[in-house]
């Protein structure tokens, strides 16, 4: 996937997301959900239980248990729902446009201003951590053991 292709797929996917808020359907974010999964977890990789969780998405703020919703309540979840995933494909969409990531389905297309395996300007960053490193270097021998154990915390 190219850049430019992500950036115009995850656009259409926020439109559709906006318009789920004005005009809820379960059954469409349902399909929405589905779609929005396979573009971030093409782009990004897939995400495991812990940090989907972590994110909330698809997690309703006021949990209906034991009964059906009612229409104004699966409304509610519809735009809850779509406003989180929304917020998530945004990040995204800056993360690509504006920081210039790499991303994992990336199969070309740099983005603008950026040289293919460069980061952005970084204003002296390489710099510093070569300095950084070279400071580490000249204490080295300080993960050695400083002192004999006593006896009783050995073995």
């Amino acid at each position: 996937m190219k850049r430019d292709e992500l950036a115009s797929r995850t656009r259409q996917l926020l439109a559709e997301g906006d318009r789920l808020q004005t005009n809820p359907s379960l059954q469409a974010l349902q399909l929405w959900l589905k779609l929005s999964d396979d573009l971030l977890a093409t782009a990004w990789g897939s995400m495991d239980r812990y940090h989907l969780a972590w994110l909330l998405v698809g997690k309703p703020r006021d949990i209906v248990r034991g009964r059906a919703m009612t229409p104004e309540e699966e409304a509610a979840y519809v735009r809850d729902v779509a406003e989180q995933k929304t917020a998530a494909l945004r990040m995204s969409l800056d993360a690509v446009e504006r920081h210039g990531m790499p991303f994992v389905g990336e199969s070309g297309g740099v983005a603008p201003g950026r040289a293919a395996g460069r980061l952005p300007d970084e204003g002296g960053l390489s710099e510093r951590v070569a300095e950084v490193r070279r400071r580490a270097d000249e204490h080295g021998d300080h993960d050695g053991p400083r002192a004999p154990r006593p006896r009783r915390m050995e073995g």
